[in-house]
């Protein structure tokens, strides 16, 4: 009886562990406008049409592209729970002056945002200078 509680319960565990990494995974992909340049990460991308992916459902990075391919990057992010879905797709920027850096992701839906973490540059603007937030509206896969 005590080798079967301790199975079942190995079980319950290990299936509870498999779920945490689809509590932040984008379903397909998000697309959003750029109206100017920004930093995902440490790359300058341009004003523009851009796609969010996530490449490995098991790894905490995103993919970031723009619509004709020229400009991407990978980017790590670090989940963020709310108690409330979100009510639409959006990406969030932090700006220092004149420079914005994408701060996090969220899916229409989903309790949790995808917050990006912040690439020295970020960090050095930071100390310089406090974040104005932005956000722009973005598109899930099949969102009207």
């Amino acid at each position: 009886m005590n080798i079967l509680m301790k199975r079942i319960a190995a079980m319950g565990l290990l299936s509870f562990l498999s779920a945490i990494p689809a509590v932040a995974q984008i379903t397909n992909r998000i697309t959003f406008e750029a109206p100017s340049a920004f930093y995902a990460g440490n790359a300058k991308m341009p004003a523009g049409s851009y796609t969010v992916t996530q490449q490995d459902a098991d790894s905490n990075l995103l993919l970031i592209e723009n619509a004709n391919g020229s400009h991407s990057a990978f980017i790590e992010y670090e989940v963020v729970s709310s108690n409330t879905p979100h009510p639409q797709s959006d990406v969030t920027f932090n700006k220092y002056g004149n420079v914005d850096f994408l701060s996090a992701v969220w899916e229409q839906g989903r309790n949790s945002e995808m917050q990006i973490l912040p690439s020295k540059a970020e960090q050095n603007a930071a100390r310089a200078a406090a974040a104005e937030k932005h956000t722009l509206s973005a598109k899930s896969a099949g969102q009207p």
